[in-house]
This record gives C-alpha cells, sequence and structure tokens, in this order.
C-alpha cells in the first residue's frame, strides 16, 4: 500500500509540480474549453498541423476582419522591429510572462526549477518546453535595455526545437546572429547589446498580455510586417476558412476588373445569379486556389450578402 501512495505522489509530482510556473492542466483546459480538439499533455490546444499550413497563406487583413466580426477586438498588435521583413511567424503560441525581479522572488523560484530539473536562467525555461510548430510569444513588459530574452544561442535552440520564431513584447540581441539562422524570425520592441538583467519569469504556459492583445496558451499565432493576430484556438479553422474565401473572392474581382468584365460598382456589392455562377467557375479554372471543402464554399456561397 506505502508502495502505491508513494507512486501516486511522484505521478502528481511529474504532472503539476515538475511544471514551474505554470497554470494546471484542468484550469487550462477550463480557459479554452471551446476548443474540443487533440491537446497536448499540458493541456494546450493542439491546433492540427495542415491547419497551420493553410494559416501561412492567409492575410493578417482578412484574419482580422473575421475575429472582429465574432467580438474578439483585443488580438491585435502593431510595431515591431524584426529579423526579417519577409519570414512570417505562424504556428501555436506558447506564452510566457517575465517581470522585474527581487531578489527573494528570483531565489524561490530558482531553487524550485532546480528541483525540477530546470537548468539555466528562467528566460531558457520556456525553450526547454517548445515543439515542432510552437510560437514562442513572450511578455517582457516591454523593456529593451537589459530586456534581451534571446541571443544567437537561444535562438538556434528555439529554432531547432521549435522550426519557427518567437513574438517578444520586449528586446533580442545579437541581430546579426540571429539574422544567420534561416527560416527563424523575431518580432520584438527593438534589439539591444545588453544581456538580460533584473528580469525573472513569473508565468509559464498561463495567459499573458503583449501590448493591447491577450493571448492564451495554443493561440494560433499569425504575423505580417503589419503585426501579429492571436486566433484563439477554437476560432482557427472558422477564421481560416472565412479569410481563404476572401481572398478567393478578392482574386476573383481583381480579375474581372482588370479584364472589364464587370464594373467596380457590381464587384463591390451583393452579387447576381451571373456573377456568382462565373465565380464557380473561375474556381474551376483555378483548382489549386480553393483549399476548404465544397461544402464549406457553398455555405459561405449562401451567406455572402454583399
Amino acid at each position: 500500500m506505502l508502495q502505491k501512495v508513494l507512486a501516486t505522489i511522484l505521478l502528481l509530482y511529474c504532472v503539476y509540480g515538475a511544471s514551474a510556473q505554470t497554470i494546471t492542466r484542468d484550469e487550462l483546459i477550463y480557459l479554452t474549453s471551446e476548443w474540443k480538439g487533440e491537446r497536448f499533455s499540458d493541456g494546450r490546444p493542439k491546433i492540427p498541423d495542415d491547419l497551420i499550413e493553410r494559416a501561412k497563406k492567409v492575410g493578417i487583413e482578412e484574419a482580422w476582419q473575421v475575429l472582429n466580426n465574432e467580438g474578439y477586438t483585443c488580438q491585435f498588435e502593431r510595431n515591431w522591429k524584426m529579423v526579417h521583413d519577409d519570414v512570417p511567424v505562424v504556428g501555436r503560441a506558447l506564452t510566457a510572462m517575465f517581470m522585474p525581479s527581487r531578489p527573494d522572488v528570483e531565489k524561490k523560484i530558482k531553487e524550485r526549477g532546480q528541483k525540477q530539473g530546470r537548468v539555466g536562467n528562467t528566460n531558457a525555461w520556456p525553450i526547454d518546453m517548445l515543439t515542432p510548430g510552437d510560437v514562442y510569444v513572450a511578455d517582457c513588459f516591454g523593456k529593451i535595455a537589459e530586456g534581451t530574452l534571446i541571443g544567437d544561442n537561444l535562438g538556434n535552440s528555439i529554432y531547432a526545437k521549435s522550426h519557427n520564431g518567437v513574438i517578444f513584447d520586449g528586446a533580442a540581441r545579437d541581430l546579426q546572429g540571429l539574422a544567420q539562422i534561416k527560416g527563424f524570425n523575431a518580432f520584438v520592441r527593438d534589439f539591444d547589446p545588453s544581456y538580460l538583467k533584473d528580469v525573472v519569469l513569473m508565468g509559464l504556459n498561463t495567459p499573458i498580455r503583449i501590448g493591447g492583445a491577450i493571448v492564451l496558451p495554443g493561440d494560433l499565432v499569425i504575423s505580417e510586417r503589419e503585426g501579429v493576430l492571436f486566433i484563439p484556438a477554437h476560432m482557427a479553422e472558422k477564421v481560416i476558412s472565412t479569410a481563404e474565401f476572401i481572398g478567393l473572392r478578392d482574386k476573383f474581382g481583381h480579375e474581372m476588373l482588370k479584364t472589364g468584365k464587370y464594373s467596380t460598382g457590381q464587384i463591390d456589392n451583393e452579387w447576381t445569379d451571373k456573377i456568382k455562377e462565373d465565380f464557380l467557375k473561375w474556381l474551376d479554372q483555378h483548382p489549386g486556389e480553393l483549399k476548404m471543402t465544397r461544402a464549406q464554399l457553398d455555405e459561405f456561397m449562401k451567406k455572402r450578402t454583399w
């Protein structure tokens, strides 16, 4: 009996104790309960890989429009500096919340982390949790000087684990070295040569604030030069499918306007049955453009009133 009790205690420690600074799995599932799909072992929503691939081709304006229409008005943040202007960061959010440090708190956090097998400074702990397709999203309270969460060493580690980039409400260092990591990008407030100082991890895989946006673990991150959009996991498929439809509509409309077949007034207002018919014919001629199912397309066409 004693062995069973000890085994149970050890199991609970592995499931909950090893995740320092995290919220519980039950709490994360509760906060993201509208997500009905697969989850990681810690409860984080696991948006399918094929949906993430589709998201890489979705325009941020179209996606923002869908979210805004659904009442999700605090999901976009602007004013970033990037390692590369043309490398989007798209994937599932793994979140971290940093705060200004104080000796007593940082000592306790590091002591607990060491007992749980964590090594290095606390800014390395989120990196150890990354899986392929993750985007490391960190709130470092906008700190620039001595707020550099990564340099090129950690950047290489991040890309090796996630094959993705980062979104930091803070800074990064070693810009030249980061730029040499093929496929990697970082959206940060600025770059600075200083080392990270007086910063401690206070939340790992928890809800965080990035500027004016709220981010939950598992959210779909999409980014362009305009900024970064954080899409709740349960909204990801609807946002992507609707944004794809808007993109198809716009491509068709641009072609019709260039050829002079229809006027701006006809394309920008409610479509006639003839325009709808021409749109479906255009799709048949461009089969590679349609990513959603035909049933989904038919549903969108029914609801189109403009």
